[in-house]
Protein backbone atom coordinates (compact mmCIF):
# COMPACT_ATOMS: atom_id res chain seq x y z
CA UNK A 1 0.00 0.00 0.00
CA UNK A 2 2.94 2.16 0.91
CA UNK A 3 4.28 1.43 -2.21
CA UNK A 4 1.67 2.15 -4.42
CA UNK A 5 0.72 5.75 -2.72
CA UNK A 6 4.37 6.07 -3.01
CA UNK A 7 4.26 5.73 -6.69
CA UNK A 8 1.14 7.50 -6.75
CA UNK A 9 2.54 10.91 -4.95
CA UNK A 10 5.56 10.45 -8.10
CA UNK A 11 3.45 10.46 -10.38
CA UNK A 12 1.49 13.29 -9.15
CA UNK A 13 4.70 15.68 -8.39
CA UNK A 14 6.23 14.30 -11.79
CA UNK A 15 2.95 15.11 -13.93
CA UNK A 16 2.65 18.85 -11.85
CA UNK A 17 6.56 19.40 -12.94
CA UNK A 18 6.17 18.30 -16.05
CA UNK A 19 2.99 20.63 -16.63
CA UNK A 20 4.99 23.32 -15.13
CA UNK A 21 8.33 22.62 -17.29
CA UNK A 22 5.97 22.77 -20.14
CA UNK A 23 4.48 26.20 -19.11
CA UNK A 24 7.91 27.47 -18.69
CA UNK A 25 8.67 26.30 -21.75
CA UNK A 26 5.48 28.01 -23.52
CA UNK A 27 5.80 31.23 -21.66
CA UNK A 28 10.09 31.20 -22.90
CA UNK A 29 9.25 30.69 -26.59
CA UNK A 30 5.99 33.60 -25.66
CA UNK A 31 8.38 35.92 -24.11
CA UNK A 32 11.88 35.33 -26.23
CA UNK A 33 10.35 36.30 -29.76
CA UNK A 34 12.99 38.93 -30.26
CA UNK A 35 15.51 36.41 -29.73
CA UNK A 36 15.44 34.80 -32.99
CA UNK A 37 13.51 37.13 -35.13
CA UNK A 38 11.79 35.58 -38.28
CA UNK A 39 14.22 36.19 -41.37
CA UNK A 40 12.62 39.26 -43.54
CA UNK A 41 14.31 41.39 -45.14
CA UNK A 42 13.60 44.29 -47.64
CA UNK A 43 14.17 42.06 -50.61
CA UNK A 44 11.27 39.82 -49.75
CA UNK A 45 9.59 42.52 -48.89
CA UNK A 46 9.61 44.17 -52.20
CA UNK A 47 8.88 40.70 -53.92
CA UNK A 48 5.79 40.45 -51.54
CA UNK A 49 4.76 43.46 -52.55
CA UNK A 50 3.47 45.69 -49.77
CA UNK A 51 5.08 46.26 -46.46
CA UNK A 52 3.21 46.15 -43.25
CA UNK A 53 3.50 48.30 -40.27
CA UNK A 54 1.54 48.62 -36.95
CA UNK A 55 -0.08 52.16 -36.18
CA UNK A 56 -2.48 52.69 -33.39
CA UNK A 57 -6.00 54.65 -34.22
CA UNK A 58 -4.98 58.17 -33.18
CA UNK A 59 -4.89 61.69 -34.81
CA UNK A 60 -0.78 61.36 -34.06
CA UNK A 61 -0.95 57.86 -35.84
CA UNK A 62 -3.62 56.35 -37.97
CA UNK A 63 -7.79 57.36 -38.55
CA UNK A 64 -10.43 57.27 -40.79
CA UNK A 65 -11.92 60.79 -41.48
CA UNK A 66 -14.63 60.80 -44.10
CA UNK A 67 -13.72 58.08 -45.73
CA UNK A 68 -10.03 58.46 -46.54
CA UNK A 69 -7.13 57.78 -44.23
CA UNK A 70 -5.07 59.74 -42.19
CA UNK A 71 -2.84 60.84 -39.74
CA UNK A 72 0.93 61.62 -39.27
CA UNK A 73 2.63 58.25 -39.37
CA UNK A 74 0.16 56.79 -42.48
CA UNK A 75 1.36 59.61 -44.91
CA UNK A 76 4.77 59.10 -43.79
CA UNK A 77 4.43 55.86 -44.08
CA UNK A 78 2.58 55.84 -47.21
CA UNK A 79 4.82 57.82 -48.21
CA UNK A 80 8.17 55.90 -47.71
CA UNK A 81 6.08 52.62 -49.66
CA UNK A 82 5.57 54.49 -52.61
CA UNK A 83 9.05 55.35 -52.75
CA UNK A 84 9.79 51.45 -52.17
CA UNK A 85 7.13 51.14 -54.76
CA UNK A 86 5.14 48.68 -53.07
CA UNK A 87 2.00 48.86 -51.67
CA UNK A 88 0.84 49.59 -47.74
CA UNK A 89 -0.84 47.49 -45.18
CA UNK A 90 -1.71 48.23 -41.52
CA UNK A 91 -2.28 46.92 -38.45
CA UNK A 92 -4.07 48.75 -35.87
CA UNK A 93 -3.15 48.14 -32.06
CA UNK A 94 -3.07 50.21 -29.20
CA UNK A 95 -0.60 47.55 -27.29
CA UNK A 96 3.42 48.20 -27.70
CA UNK A 97 4.16 44.65 -26.37
CA UNK A 98 1.77 43.25 -29.04
CA UNK A 99 3.57 45.28 -31.91
CA UNK A 100 7.22 43.78 -30.85
CA UNK A 101 5.78 40.54 -30.81
CA UNK A 102 3.75 40.92 -34.21
CA UNK A 103 7.34 42.82 -35.48
CA UNK A 104 9.19 40.38 -34.85
CA UNK A 105 7.09 37.35 -35.29
CA UNK A 106 7.40 38.14 -39.14
CA UNK A 107 3.27 39.58 -39.25
CA UNK A 108 4.70 43.30 -39.42
CA UNK A 109 8.13 44.71 -40.96
CA UNK A 110 7.31 48.53 -39.17
CA UNK A 111 6.07 49.77 -35.74
CA UNK A 112 5.05 53.26 -36.45
CA UNK A 113 4.05 54.13 -33.22
CA UNK A 114 6.11 57.63 -32.46
CA UNK A 115 8.20 55.66 -29.96
CA UNK A 116 10.66 57.23 -27.92
CA UNK A 117 14.23 55.27 -27.86
CA UNK A 118 15.29 53.86 -24.85
CA UNK A 119 17.44 50.68 -23.87
CA UNK A 120 14.87 48.74 -22.88
CA UNK A 121 13.19 48.52 -26.38
CA UNK A 122 16.36 48.05 -28.17
CA UNK A 123 16.38 44.41 -26.83
CA UNK A 124 13.93 44.18 -29.09
CA UNK A 125 13.87 45.58 -31.93
CA UNK A 126 16.12 47.99 -34.41
CA UNK A 127 15.37 51.79 -34.90
CA UNK A 128 15.45 53.99 -37.52
CA UNK A 129 17.36 57.42 -37.36
CA UNK A 130 14.85 59.78 -34.87
CA UNK A 131 11.96 61.32 -37.21
CA UNK A 132 11.78 63.48 -34.37
CA UNK A 133 11.60 64.81 -30.91
CA UNK A 134 8.95 64.43 -28.36
CA UNK A 135 8.50 65.24 -24.40
CA UNK A 136 5.74 64.30 -22.24
CA UNK A 137 3.30 66.39 -20.23
CA UNK A 138 0.76 66.18 -17.03
CA UNK A 139 -2.90 66.04 -18.49
CA UNK A 140 -5.31 67.17 -15.54
CA UNK A 141 -8.71 69.55 -15.88
CA UNK A 142 -8.13 72.74 -14.66
CA UNK A 143 -8.71 73.45 -11.48
CA UNK A 144 -7.91 74.82 -7.79
CA UNK A 145 -6.55 72.05 -6.95
CA UNK A 146 -4.67 71.28 -9.88
CA UNK A 147 -1.05 69.94 -9.60
CA UNK A 148 1.46 72.63 -10.56
CA UNK A 149 4.78 70.88 -9.04
CA UNK A 150 6.67 67.26 -8.87
CA UNK A 151 5.71 67.21 -4.84
CA UNK A 152 2.30 67.65 -5.53
CA UNK A 153 1.39 64.61 -7.34
CA UNK A 154 2.36 62.66 -3.80
CA UNK A 155 -0.42 60.21 -3.38
CA UNK A 156 -1.91 60.55 -6.75
CA UNK A 157 -3.00 57.53 -9.18
CA UNK A 158 -1.81 58.23 -12.69
CA UNK A 159 -3.44 55.91 -15.41
CA UNK A 160 -1.58 55.58 -18.36
CA UNK A 161 -0.78 53.73 -21.94
CA UNK A 162 0.70 49.75 -20.98
CA UNK A 163 3.97 49.33 -22.30
CA UNK A 164 4.71 53.09 -22.80
CA UNK A 165 8.13 54.83 -21.44
CA UNK A 166 5.89 56.66 -19.18
CA UNK A 167 6.32 54.64 -16.45
CA UNK A 168 10.24 54.82 -16.28
CA UNK A 169 9.39 58.50 -16.09
CA UNK A 170 7.31 58.41 -13.32
CA UNK A 171 9.63 56.26 -11.52
CA UNK A 172 12.33 58.49 -11.93
CA UNK A 173 10.05 61.42 -10.76
CA UNK A 174 9.20 58.84 -7.21
CA UNK A 175 12.97 58.76 -6.72
CA UNK A 176 14.26 62.10 -7.50
CA UNK A 177 11.41 63.78 -5.67
CA UNK A 178 10.73 61.08 -3.07
CA UNK A 179 7.15 60.56 -3.65
CA UNK A 180 4.70 57.57 -3.73
CA UNK A 181 2.69 57.45 -6.83
CA UNK A 182 -0.11 54.92 -7.98
CA UNK A 183 0.79 53.70 -11.46
CA UNK A 184 -1.88 51.92 -13.52
CA UNK A 185 -1.31 50.54 -17.13
CA UNK A 186 -4.42 50.31 -19.12
CA UNK A 187 -4.70 48.68 -22.32
CA UNK A 188 -5.65 51.92 -24.14
CA UNK A 189 -4.69 54.07 -26.86
CA UNK A 190 -3.60 57.80 -25.27
CA UNK A 191 -6.43 59.39 -26.64
CA UNK A 192 -8.81 57.39 -24.55
CA UNK A 193 -7.31 58.41 -21.50
CA UNK A 194 -7.33 61.88 -22.44
CA UNK A 195 -10.79 61.72 -23.02
CA UNK A 196 -11.57 59.66 -19.89
CA UNK A 197 -9.95 62.67 -17.84
CA UNK A 198 -12.22 65.38 -19.76
CA UNK A 199 -14.94 63.30 -18.65
CA UNK A 200 -13.94 63.38 -14.91
CA UNK A 201 -13.75 59.70 -15.23
CA UNK A 202 -10.00 59.49 -13.91
CA UNK A 203 -7.84 62.71 -12.55
CA UNK A 204 -4.54 62.27 -14.71
CA UNK A 205 -2.79 60.36 -17.29
CA UNK A 206 0.63 61.34 -19.42
CA UNK A 207 1.28 62.48 -23.12
CA UNK A 208 3.21 63.56 -25.67
CA UNK A 209 3.56 67.18 -25.95
CA UNK A 210 2.73 67.94 -29.42
CA UNK A 211 -0.47 65.55 -29.05
CA UNK A 212 -1.42 67.39 -25.48
CA UNK A 213 -1.05 70.81 -27.11
CA UNK A 214 -3.72 69.82 -30.01
CA UNK A 215 -6.32 68.53 -27.58
CA UNK A 216 -6.10 71.35 -25.27
CA UNK A 217 -7.08 73.51 -28.14
CA UNK A 218 -10.38 71.76 -28.22
CA UNK A 219 -10.93 70.79 -24.78
CA UNK A 220 -10.78 73.90 -23.07
CA UNK A 221 -10.83 72.14 -19.41
CA UNK A 222 -7.74 70.42 -19.72
CA UNK A 223 -4.39 71.71 -18.36
CA UNK A 224 -1.23 70.49 -19.66
CA UNK A 225 1.20 72.74 -19.22
CA UNK A 226 3.56 70.14 -16.16
CA UNK A 227 6.34 68.48 -17.92
CA UNK A 228 7.28 65.09 -17.06
CA UNK A 229 9.72 64.18 -19.08
CA UNK A 230 12.45 67.01 -21.85
CA UNK A 231 12.64 66.26 -25.86
CA UNK A 232 13.72 62.74 -26.46
CA UNK A 233 14.89 61.20 -29.98
CA UNK A 234 11.60 58.96 -31.73
CA UNK A 235 11.75 56.94 -34.32
CA UNK A 236 9.98 53.86 -35.99
CA UNK A 237 11.33 49.93 -34.90
CA UNK A 238 12.61 47.34 -37.33
CA UNK A 239 13.46 43.51 -36.61
CA UNK A 240 17.22 43.59 -36.11
CA UNK A 241 17.69 40.94 -39.08
CA UNK A 242 16.57 43.36 -41.07
CA UNK A 243 19.87 45.82 -42.37
CA UNK A 244 18.40 46.65 -45.88
CA UNK A 245 15.26 47.56 -44.68
CA UNK A 246 16.98 50.10 -42.15
CA UNK A 247 19.27 51.26 -44.27
CA UNK A 248 16.03 52.17 -46.94
CA UNK A 249 14.16 53.70 -44.61
CA UNK A 250 17.43 55.68 -43.20
CA UNK A 251 17.94 57.10 -46.78
CA UNK A 252 14.52 58.02 -46.91
CA UNK A 253 14.34 59.74 -43.60
CA UNK A 254 17.20 61.81 -44.70
CA UNK A 255 16.13 62.75 -48.53
CA UNK A 256 12.56 63.88 -46.60
CA UNK A 257 13.86 66.39 -44.10
CA UNK A 258 16.31 67.71 -46.68
CA UNK A 259 13.19 67.94 -48.95
CA UNK A 260 10.90 69.74 -46.17
CA UNK A 261 8.43 66.61 -46.64
CA UNK A 262 8.68 66.07 -42.48
CA UNK A 263 8.14 69.70 -41.76
CA UNK A 264 4.81 70.01 -44.28
CA UNK A 265 3.27 66.74 -42.23
CA UNK A 266 3.95 68.22 -38.84
CA UNK A 267 2.56 71.36 -39.80
CA UNK A 268 -0.58 69.62 -41.48
CA UNK A 269 -1.34 67.33 -37.92
CA UNK A 270 0.11 69.54 -35.32
CA UNK A 271 0.64 73.67 -36.33
CA UNK A 272 -3.59 73.84 -37.42
CA UNK A 273 -5.07 72.73 -34.00
CA UNK A 274 -8.77 74.22 -35.27
CA UNK A 275 -8.42 71.63 -38.36
CA UNK A 276 -7.02 69.08 -35.88
CA UNK A 277 -10.31 69.57 -33.98
CA UNK A 278 -12.89 68.93 -36.69
CA UNK A 279 -10.53 65.67 -37.80
CA UNK A 280 -11.05 64.14 -34.26
CA UNK A 281 -14.32 64.97 -33.01
CA UNK A 282 -16.57 64.62 -36.25
CA UNK A 283 -18.81 61.74 -36.53
CA UNK A 284 -17.40 60.50 -39.68
CA UNK A 285 -13.81 59.98 -37.88
CA UNK A 286 -12.85 56.93 -37.01
CA UNK A 287 -11.55 58.44 -33.72
CA UNK A 288 -15.29 60.08 -32.48
CA UNK A 289 -17.79 58.56 -34.11
CA UNK A 290 -18.49 55.50 -36.41
CA UNK A 291 -19.79 56.72 -39.70
CA UNK A 292 -18.08 57.01 -43.13
CA UNK A 293 -19.71 59.41 -44.91
CA UNK A 294 -23.48 60.83 -45.35
CA UNK A 295 -24.74 57.96 -47.06
CA UNK A 296 -23.91 54.81 -45.03
CA UNK A 297 -27.26 54.26 -44.43
CA UNK A 298 -27.65 54.00 -48.44
CA UNK A 299 -24.65 51.95 -48.87
CA UNK A 300 -26.03 49.74 -45.55
CA UNK A 301 -29.16 48.83 -47.90
CA UNK A 302 -27.38 48.15 -50.96
CA UNK A 303 -25.04 45.81 -49.07
CA UNK A 304 -28.23 43.85 -47.93
CA UNK A 305 -29.33 43.63 -51.37
CA UNK A 306 -25.96 42.73 -52.54
CA UNK A 307 -25.03 40.05 -49.17
CA UNK A 308 -21.64 42.10 -48.85
CA UNK A 309 -20.06 43.92 -45.57
CA UNK A 310 -21.65 47.48 -45.86
CA UNK A 311 -17.89 48.86 -45.42
CA UNK A 312 -16.63 46.83 -48.11
CA UNK A 313 -19.35 48.31 -50.98
CA UNK A 314 -18.30 51.99 -48.68
CA UNK A 315 -14.78 51.23 -50.02
CA UNK A 316 -15.78 50.90 -53.47
CA UNK A 317 -17.80 54.12 -53.23
CA UNK A 318 -15.07 56.02 -51.85
CA UNK A 319 -12.20 54.98 -54.32
CA UNK A 320 -14.95 55.56 -57.00
CA UNK A 321 -16.04 59.08 -56.00
CA UNK A 322 -14.78 59.93 -52.65
CA UNK A 323 -18.51 60.23 -51.85
CA UNK A 324 -18.91 63.16 -54.18
CA UNK A 325 -22.36 62.80 -56.17
CA UNK A 326 -21.86 65.42 -58.52
CA UNK A 327 -17.75 63.47 -59.19
CA UNK A 328 -17.46 63.04 -63.16
CA UNK A 329 -13.91 61.25 -64.51
CA UNK A 330 -12.33 61.74 -67.64
CA UNK A 331 -14.22 59.43 -69.03
CA UNK A 332 -17.56 60.44 -68.39
CA UNK A 333 -18.03 58.50 -65.64
CA UNK A 334 -20.85 60.09 -63.11
CA UNK A 335 -22.27 59.35 -59.57
CA UNK A 336 -21.51 58.39 -56.40
CA UNK A 337 -20.41 54.68 -58.20
CA UNK A 338 -19.17 55.94 -61.28
CA UNK A 339 -21.14 55.11 -63.90
CA UNK A 340 -21.26 55.19 -67.60
CA UNK A 341 -23.94 56.58 -69.68
CA UNK A 342 -24.80 53.26 -70.94
CA UNK A 343 -24.61 51.44 -67.73
CA UNK A 344 -26.67 54.15 -66.38
CA UNK A 345 -29.60 53.77 -69.23
CA UNK A 346 -29.16 49.90 -68.70
CA UNK A 347 -29.87 49.97 -65.18
CA UNK A 348 -32.14 52.40 -65.14
CA UNK A 349 -30.68 55.44 -63.62
CA UNK A 350 -32.50 58.71 -64.93
CA UNK A 351 -30.16 61.24 -62.58
CA UNK A 352 -26.87 60.56 -62.12
CA UNK A 353 -26.22 62.72 -59.36
CA UNK A 354 -28.95 61.40 -57.44
CA UNK A 355 -27.25 59.24 -54.56
CA UNK A 356 -30.38 57.00 -54.36
CA UNK A 357 -30.61 56.39 -58.00
CA UNK A 358 -26.56 56.43 -58.73
CA UNK A 359 -25.99 54.18 -55.60
CA UNK A 360 -28.80 51.49 -56.42
CA UNK A 361 -27.66 51.40 -60.33
CA UNK A 362 -24.37 50.96 -59.16
CA UNK A 363 -25.41 47.93 -57.08
CA UNK A 364 -27.60 46.26 -59.76
CA UNK A 365 -24.32 46.33 -61.96
CA UNK A 366 -22.24 44.73 -58.97
CA UNK A 367 -25.56 42.08 -58.86
CA UNK A 368 -25.04 41.44 -62.65
CA UNK A 369 -21.58 40.81 -61.96
CA UNK A 370 -21.92 38.43 -59.27
CA UNK A 371 -24.27 36.60 -61.65
CA UNK A 372 -21.83 36.23 -64.10
CA UNK A 373 -18.96 35.27 -62.36
CA UNK A 374 -21.16 32.75 -59.71
CA UNK A 375 -20.91 29.51 -61.15
CA UNK A 376 -16.91 30.08 -62.63
CA UNK A 377 -15.91 31.30 -58.84
CA UNK A 378 -18.14 29.73 -56.57
CA UNK A 379 -16.07 31.17 -53.08
CA UNK A 380 -17.18 34.31 -51.97
CA UNK A 381 -13.70 35.97 -51.20
CA UNK A 382 -12.63 35.09 -54.53
CA UNK A 383 -15.40 36.12 -56.42
CA UNK A 384 -15.48 39.74 -54.52
CA UNK A 385 -12.27 40.58 -56.22
CA UNK A 386 -13.02 39.41 -59.84
CA UNK A 387 -16.30 41.54 -59.59
CA UNK A 388 -14.50 44.91 -58.45
CA UNK A 389 -11.49 43.96 -61.75
CA UNK A 390 -14.89 43.24 -63.87
CA UNK A 391 -16.51 46.55 -62.59
CA UNK A 392 -13.45 48.95 -63.18
CA UNK A 393 -11.72 47.13 -66.39
CA UNK A 394 -15.27 45.13 -67.69
CA UNK A 395 -15.91 41.94 -67.02
CA UNK A 396 -14.72 41.26 -71.06
CA UNK A 397 -11.59 41.98 -70.19
CA UNK A 398 -11.52 39.54 -66.88
CA UNK A 399 -13.30 36.78 -68.82
CA UNK A 400 -9.93 37.16 -71.33
CA UNK A 401 -7.94 36.44 -68.27
CA UNK A 402 -9.57 33.50 -66.45
CA UNK A 403 -9.90 32.15 -70.29
CA UNK A 404 -5.96 32.60 -70.33
CA UNK A 405 -5.92 30.86 -66.55
CA UNK A 406 -7.07 27.95 -67.96
CA UNK A 407 -5.36 27.41 -71.27
CA UNK A 408 -1.64 27.58 -69.61
CA UNK A 409 -2.56 26.00 -66.32
CA UNK A 410 -3.47 28.30 -63.92
CA UNK A 411 -6.30 28.58 -61.59
CA UNK A 412 -9.34 30.26 -63.13
CA UNK A 413 -11.12 29.90 -59.67
CA UNK A 414 -8.20 32.27 -58.22
CA UNK A 415 -7.95 35.89 -57.99
CA UNK A 416 -4.35 35.85 -57.91
CA UNK A 417 -4.36 33.86 -61.21
CA UNK A 418 -6.73 35.51 -62.70
CA UNK A 419 -4.82 39.23 -61.91
CA UNK A 420 -1.52 37.46 -62.94
CA UNK A 421 -3.26 37.38 -66.69
CA UNK A 422 -5.27 40.08 -66.38
CA UNK A 423 -1.73 42.37 -66.00
CA UNK A 424 -0.31 40.30 -69.10
CA UNK A 425 -3.07 41.64 -71.30
CA UNK A 426 -0.80 44.43 -72.59
CA UNK A 427 1.85 42.18 -73.71
CA UNK A 428 0.86 41.28 -77.32
CA UNK A 429 1.89 37.32 -76.77
CA UNK A 430 -0.94 37.13 -74.44
CA UNK A 431 -3.87 39.40 -75.69
CA UNK A 432 -3.31 38.34 -79.50
CA UNK A 433 -3.99 34.89 -78.19
CA UNK A 434 -7.09 32.99 -80.06
CA UNK A 435 -8.72 32.80 -76.33
CA UNK A 436 -8.81 36.44 -75.76
CA UNK A 437 -12.13 38.40 -76.89
CA UNK A 438 -11.70 41.58 -75.86
CA UNK A 439 -7.83 42.47 -77.06
CA UNK A 440 -5.27 44.64 -75.40
CA UNK A 441 -5.72 46.02 -71.72
CA UNK A 442 -3.57 47.60 -69.01
CA UNK A 443 -4.46 44.88 -66.98
CA UNK A 444 -2.39 46.06 -64.24
CA UNK A 445 -4.65 48.71 -63.30
CA UNK A 446 -7.22 46.80 -62.57
CA UNK A 447 -5.28 44.95 -60.07
CA UNK A 448 -4.35 47.73 -58.22
CA UNK A 449 -7.57 48.97 -58.01
CA UNK A 450 -8.99 45.88 -56.57
CA UNK A 451 -5.59 45.60 -54.07
CA UNK A 452 -7.03 49.48 -52.92
CA UNK A 453 -10.76 48.48 -52.05
CA UNK A 454 -9.30 46.01 -50.66
CA UNK A 455 -6.52 47.56 -48.25
CA UNK A 456 -9.40 50.19 -47.66
CA UNK A 457 -11.79 47.94 -46.64
CA UNK A 458 -9.15 46.57 -44.15
CA UNK A 459 -8.95 49.51 -42.78
CA UNK A 460 -12.90 50.22 -42.71
CA UNK A 461 -13.37 46.82 -40.67
CA UNK A 462 -10.59 47.50 -38.38
CA UNK A 463 -11.67 51.20 -37.39
CA UNK A 464 -15.69 51.11 -38.32
CA UNK A 465 -17.95 49.00 -36.24
CA UNK A 466 -20.40 46.83 -38.36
Amino acid sequence: MKQTLNGLLFLIIFSLFGIQCSFLKEDRSKENHWENPVPIDLEEIVNRGFIRAVVDNSSVSYYIYRGRRMGYEFEMLRNLANNLGIKLHLIVTPDIGEAFKLLNTGKADIIAMNLEITEERRVFANFTKPMGQISTVLVQRKSNNMVKDYPELQGKEIHIRKDAVYRDQLTSLQELYEIDLNIIEDDEDAENLVNRVVKGEIELTILDKENALVNATYFDNLDVDLEISPNSDVAWAVRKNSPNLENAINEWILKRKKSGYFNMIYAKYFQNPKNSYFRNNSPFSSLSGNTISPYDDLIKKGSETLGWDWRLLASLVYKESGFDTTATSYAGAVGLLQLMPVTLERFGVDNPNDPIQSLMGGVNYLKYLDKFWLERIPESNERIKVILASYNIGHGHVEDAWRLAIKYGGNPQSWESIAHFLKLKSNPDYYRDPVVKSGFAKGHLAVNYVADVMILYDSYRVLINP
